[in-house]
């Protein structure tokens, strides 16, 4: 059968098409809309997934492409095996030939196709995190720079930045480099990807850069790949950052027909590159676009829908929707004001046992913060009680050393070229490769431009290296080469049990008398089972090297604690948030850093955090915080304010007025600072036992519990007195008296 052509469209579908059955009016009229640009704005809850899917079997059914004419991207693997299980429960069948996959799978399946464009062979090595930065270390230590200025993590997330944005070596200017790496940041960014040249290897954002090089400097492979794909469909939109914008623009360009699916509501990744701008000049992008909004909510009651809406309207960078539910009404949300994180961590540890003695699951109660440092007051209060729980986002099990070790081993017998698989394990266990040994042959890999490993081999045919050193060297070798041998005839879990016992690396561990020695020899094991899973040692390497979905499945129910980032995309019956504190959240650093465009994406992040909750919502705020053995007077959070009044029921801890300490009451002393425009009082940060500034705004560092207005006049402690000029999300531009013209932020200043 040919399947290049398209094929031919059957009649309508009928309303009665499985797929199709339960479809509110929005969602189907999305399935339906197949040709030309859509958007798809899809609100928390409101059946994204079931639309895409559904959107995918349609064209099937209907006979519009073939399944490899399908190109289906996401960001999680999770969310690309459900979109193709889904999608073959729906056609009755397996969804064989469709593209579907994460950007980092897709684009490593084109780029091994094309690799020697951009100077790569096909069976190319991705690098992790751990030896992207190693080899940032390598080049910052060459290069003479001072690494404890420009550590070597620091200039990798640079080059990261510049990967996400789609700028290449030779588009870094003056304007882009700055001062990072002393201005030298262009350089080393050409050097690093010089060596993963040389490395044969690739690492997360060449994946779509190198693709967009090709696509660029040969026009008929891009050509092919918009011929092949006749509908392109992207989930989470939203979290799309420039490389990969580009990417999907060159792909759809050939028959514009993409579909969009994500809420910009929920664009919360900006730290990693994502770009919310994405969304929002979807219609810009794509002559001819249309825009379908989901907002029937099939996960929340209309109490938290509406006052996650009503908030959310305050940010002005977005489309604009509102989400609406059937379903029940539901509780107000609570909102509680609590004297300091002790009392913050014992008001969320009782509400807990309450819902237990009520029958509800701890599978359905979750803790989100904004920032890690929260997690500690929790976790021991948690404790104390005995409810178990889990913790979402610790160290995963690819991540933990012996793992790391034992698949450099594996990625040196895949790809002889991988330079720093083998620096990690070239002398573990111990054999005897000093220093010296090693420095010898990273000499003369550079000097001859050829990777370790063939140096390594070239070193022990000489006099170069002291004999005992030579003969380990020459043992290691020649294991590698026998294992590669057996790799081509021996199954790979068979291998890999050889390679850990005759590398002496099991061993290692049975002769260690460290404490955690048995459980690392059992993840050990859990790794050989996990290789049987997979059809080859190449397939197993690919796939870790990508993304690999924490497994948090223990057993019992466990209460969950995470940070809001790692929320987004779960759901519980219970959520509490705590911390609805300003300078904690929205957090000062963030919006210290971005202004107004990092607090609209604050708010967003408030927004997700609201919207986990399917039934209730506990929000607290604390009137004071220790931080860095400081105690912070704290004010609740502008987006308590920002929720609707009716739609909340406040519950304040004896000694609080409104959430704030009364004044004389309490250990903390807080300085109180009229203001001018009513916006409410300001305080001051006191360091514990300092006494009291007797209400001067002099007196302290002040911190503004209202919004500053322009044209107000003010006082800041080093500037003095001034007037504001502009206001752009906290982050004032003030005319000072004496100081002239300076840039401050809102929570240094007080009405004067």
């Amino acid at each position: 059968m040919n399947q290049s052509a398209i094929p031919e469209t059957s009649a309508a579908t009928t309303p009665t098409a499985p797929y199709l059955r339960g479809l509110n009016d929005q969602q189907r009229e999305a399935v339906e809309t197949v040709d030309g640009p859509l958007l798809v704005l899809a609100g928390a809850g409101t059946g994204k997934t079931r639309v895409l899917t559904a959107r995918i079997a349609h064209i099937l059914v209907t006979r519009r492409a073939w399944p490899n004419q399908i190109l289906a991207v996401t960001f999680t693997n999770k969310a690309a095996r459900e979109m193709r299980d889904r999608v073959s429960r729906m056609i009755g069948g397996a969804a064989e030939g469709l593209w579907i996959g994460t950007f980092h799978a897709i684009a490593t399946r084109m780029l091994r196709r094309h690799a020697e464009v951009v100077g790569l062979k096909s069976n190319f090595t991705i690098l992790d995190q751990d030896d992207q930065i190693r080899l940032v270390k390598q080049i910052i230590e060459a290069e003479e720079l001072d690494d404890k200025r420009w550590p070597a993590r620091a200039v990798h997330a640079a080059i990261e930045r510049f990967k996400d944005r789609g700028l290449t070596p030779d588009r870094i200017g003056v304007a882009e480099a700055g001062d990072i790496a002393d201005g030298r940041i262009g350089e080393i960014y050409k050097l690093y990807q010089q060596r993963l040249i040389i490395l044969n290897a690739a690492d997360f954002g060449d994946l779509l850069l190198h693709c967009l090089t090709v696509f660029t400097a040969k026009p008929d492979v891009l050509a092919e790949y918009q011929r092949q794909f006749h509908y392109v469909l992207v989930d989470e939109y939203q979290d799309s950052n420039v490389s990969q914008y580009l990417w999907l623009r060159l792909l759809a360009q050939g028959r514009n027909n993409i579909c969009c699916v994500g809420d910009d509501d929920q664009s919360i990744y900006s730290w990693r590159g994502a770009e919310v701008g994405n969304i929002l000049r979807f219609e810009k992008d794509f002559d001819g676009a249309r825009i379908i909004r989901l907002e029937q909510n099939y996960r929340s009651t209309q109490q938290i829908l509406s006052a996650a809406s009503h908030m959310i309207a305050n940010n002005d960078g977005r489309l604009g929707k509102t989400l609406w539910t059937e379903a029940e009404e539901g509780d107000p949300l609570e909102v509680h004001a609590v004297w300091d994180g002790e009392s913050e961590a014992r008001f969320v540890g009782n509400e807990i046992e309450t819902l237990q003695r009520s029958d509800t699951s701890l599978n359905e109660i979750a803790i989100l913060v904004r920032a890690s440092f929260q997690m500690r007051e929790f976790e021991e209060r948690l404790i104390t009680l005995g409810v178990p729980y889990r913790v979402v986002g610790g160290p995963r099990f690819y991540e933990r050393q012996e793992i790391r070790d034992a698949i450099a081993y594996l990625r040196v017998i895949a790809q002889p070229d991988d330079d720093l698989a083998l620096e990690r394990i070239i002398n573990t266990p111990r054999r005897g490769l000093g220093a010296a040994t090693i420095q010898t042959v990273y000499r003369h890999a550079r000097a001859q431009e050829i990777p370790l490993y063939e140096s390594a081999r070239q070193l022990i045919e000489t006099d170069e290296i002291k004999p005992q050193a030579r003969s380990s060297l020459r043992k290691l070798i020649e294991m590698f080469d026998r294992w590669r041998f057996e790799a081509q005839v021996t199954d790979h879990v068979e291998l890999a049990e050889a390679v850990l016992d005759e590398s002496g690396y099991t061993g290692m561990w049975m002769a260690s008398k460290a404490p955690d020695a048995p459980g690392r020899l059992e993840n050990l094991k859990e790794l050989v089972s996990a290789l049987g899973e997979f059809e080859s040692l190449a397939g197993f390497l690919e796939h870790i090297s990508l993304v690999i979905d924490r497994d948090d499945a223990a057993a019992g129910e466990l209460a969950s604690l995470m940070t809001l980032h790692a929320a987004k995309g779960l759901e519980f019956d219970n959520v509490f948030l705590p911390g609805w504190e300003e300078e904690v959240f929205p957090n000062r650093r963030s919006v210290d850093d971005g202004g107004s465009a990092a607090l609209e994406e604050e708010r967003r992040l408030a927004y997700v955090g609201i919207t986990r909750a399917r039934r209730r919502v506990w929000i607290s705020h604390a009137s004071s915080r220790r931080v860095y053995n400081q105690w912070l007077a704290c004010a609740p959070s502008r987006f308590i304010d920002e929720l609707p009044e009716d739609l909340v029921e406040h519950v304040t801890e004896p000694g609080l007025s409104g959430g704030i300490p009364e004044p004389g009451m309490g250990a903390l002393e807080v300085t109180w600072v009229e203001s001018r425009t009513g916006r409410g009082p300001g305080y001051r940060r006191m360091k514990e036992g300092e006494p009291s500034a007797g209400g001067s705004p002099g007196g302290g560092e002040v911190i503004n519990a209202g919004v500053i207005a322009i044209g107000d006049r003010v006082f800041h402690q080093k500037f003095g007195y001034g007037t504001v000029r502009s206001n752009d999300g906290g982050k004032l531009e003030i005319e000072f008296e004496k100081a002239g013209r300076k840039k401050v932020m809102e929570s240094f200043v007080a009405p004067a």
